[in-house]
């Protein structure tokens, strides 16, 4: 039997996110009209597109070899102890990294700390999720699941609200504020055990995790290659950081040296008017697509 990877990809929010991580690690997906089966430029994995919500349970169930979601929403199918995480990755819709569910009051609300919603009325995307944690917290209110726009509840409709929030751009837009955050979420590649414990399948998942961290962490940094006479090696070297140390290599002229080295892309503004001034000649910035320690 031919060996296939059946993998899930997120649609909806982290669709775009993902997909052009896996370009970057080398995985062409290509969506065809309103197929929710991609075609991949790798005929080891069967891609499959759906909501970052189903993806969990599939995953658990086996229906799904593996799959790209958030942790809220593992945590919303409660599937924490049946799936294998594999890989963490810090990317989502903005690009931010990290998203937090969040419960939230109108501006004018009364309510300022989470027990203050005792009987109230509370929407969420993530009902299950919702409850365990009021529920830990000792209040009872009454959580009833939102089919989207759920910023918009408040206050006509509901007393409060738990939604996902990057920045929290669009609370405060909706003249909401927040009052309890649940917990923090990123993306995660989890896969099913029996699934994992399949040497081939496994090997295959440790791979696409490896490309992809690869990928992700590449987004942050550049590539930076210079020219530095000798005499003036010290004083580049002393201001020069690098992932672990520089790659330098000797010129045709032996009074000069090339230097080659990895940095993070926010460094880089500082970073090389100072090189500059340490004597370094000839700066190159180059963009990367995996970088792999």
């Amino acid at each position: 039997m031919e060996n296939r990877l059946r993998l899930g990809i997120p649609k909806g929010s982290l669709q775009e996110a993902t997909l052009r991580l896996m370009r970057m690690a080398g995985w062409e997906v290509q969506i065809e009209g309103r197929s929710h089966f991609p075609r991949i430029n790798d005929p080891e994995i069967q891609a499959i597109l759906l909501r970052a919500q189903e993806i969990p349970r599939y995953v658990a169930e086996g229906v799904l070899d593996a799959g790209i979601t958030g942790y809220d929403q593992i945590v919303e199918n409660g599937v924490e102890d049946q799936v294998v995480e594999v890989a963490e990755f810090v990317y989502s819709k903005q690009g931010l990294g990290k998203v937090r569910l969040v419960i939230a009051v109108h501006n004018d609300s009364p309510y300022q700390r989470v027990e203050d919603l005792e009987g109230k009325r509370i929407a969420t995307e993530l009902p299950n999720t919702v409850k365990k944690f009021l529920q830990q917290r000792g209040v009872n209110a009454r959580v009833e699941f939102s089919w989207g726009a759920t910023e918009a509840k408040v206050p006509e409709l509901v007393d409060a609200i738990a939604d996902v929030t990057e920045t929290g751009a669009t609370l405060r837009a909706n003249n909401l504020r927040i009052i309890e955050t649940i917990l923090e979420s990123t993306t995660r590649l989890i896969a099913n055990p029996k699934a994992w414990q399949d040497e081939w399948k496994q090997r295959k998942i440790r791979h696409l995790a490896l490309l992809l961290q690869g990928a992700l962490m590449a987004q942050q940094k550049v590539g930076l290659k210079l020219n530095v006479a000798r005499a003036d090696l010290h004083k580049v070297l002393a201001v020069l950081p690098a992932m672990k140390a520089p790659t330098i290599s000797p010129l045709a002229d032996e009074d000069w040296v090339a230097i080659e080295v990895i940095v993070d892309e926010l460094q880089v503004r500082e970073l090389i008017p100072q090189l500059k001034e340490a004597g370094a000649r000839d700066i190159i910035e180059y963009p990367l697509n995996k970088v792999v320690p």
